[in-house]
């Protein structure tokens, strides 16, 4: 075999291994979620972590003080994040330099790499700027506390002193756990972001604290209306067809 053609089939056989090491090594971003994991040279505050969210072009999560939106690019392992929307809600001030910190290194992002589970944001230069790991969305198995319910009258409480509103999702298609009082049970079905519960069965207790019966009634009344699911760091909404919050939970430890 010539040396020309030798050339040619080594040329050929590099660009194929490198297409199949790229493929391998850049999946698609849309439909991905991440907590951040570590911003070099901070120690990250405990609680309320950060998170990015990739879908239909819009990158969104919290920046572990305000929510935010933008709309983003990426192909090859290449990333463009650019200026978009976000809440204004004041934070301790360490707390705001390193959201800062965060939302800066995701607009700063020019390219990124995944592997092993984690997320790197890296510079024009290579550099990382922020790490992420992959955010678990799977409800099965999860138990989960509440720290809001939808009282009917259009208006999100906080649970009643002293009650504990809780829910399960089994892996058989069951959830279950307390309204307040009672204990209750129901089917649910997952399906993406998609949620449905069944008819819930409860116990027939009553309990005379004051508001807890009718917490319970509300909770369960706003179970009936949730049509999807976003679990986000240790957090999980539970929305309405239209958009509005039936419940929100916090992750119970161990889950």
């Amino acid at each position: 075999m010539g040396m020309r053609m030798r050339a040619v089939l080594l040329s050929a056989a590099l660009v194929a291994c490198s297409s199949v090491q790229r493929s391998a090594e850049m999946p698609s971003l849309d439909g991905t979620a991440w907590v951040l994991s570590d911003l070099p040279g901070r120690t990250l505050l405990p609680g309320q972590p950060a998170t990015l969210q990739f879908q239909a072009g819009k990158a969104m999560g919290s920046d572990g003080c305000n929510r935010y939106t933008a709309p983003y690019t990426s192909r090859e392992g290449a990333l463009e994040v650019s200026p978009g929307a976000m809440t204004r809600m004041a934070c301790p001030d360490d707390r705001m330099q390193q959201a800062d910190a965060f939302i800066s290194a995701l607009m700063g992002a020019k390219r990124y790499r995944v592997g092993g589970g984690m997320l790197d944001l890296l510079g024009s230069d290579g550099a990382v700027l922020a790490t992420l790991a992959k955010q678990a969305r799977d409800l099965a198995g999860t138990a989960w506390k509440a720290t809001g319910i939808n009282n009917g009258k259009g208006a999100v409480v906080s649970v009643a002193s002293g009650s504990t509103v809780s829910i399960a999702f089994g892996t058989d298609g069951r959830a279950s756990g307390s309204a307040g009082c009672n204990n209750f049970t129901a089917g649910y079905t997952v399906d993406g972001s998609s949620l449905r519960f069944g008819p819930a069965a409860a116990t027939r207790k009553m309990c005379p604290e004051a508001g807890v019966m009718e917490q319970e009634a509300a909770f369960l009344k706003a179970l009936e209306s949730v049509a999807t699911a976003r679990v986000e760091a240790d957090r999980l909404e539970l929305r309405t067809a239209d958009g509005a919050l039936a419940a929100m939970f916090t992750r119970e430890g161990g889950a």
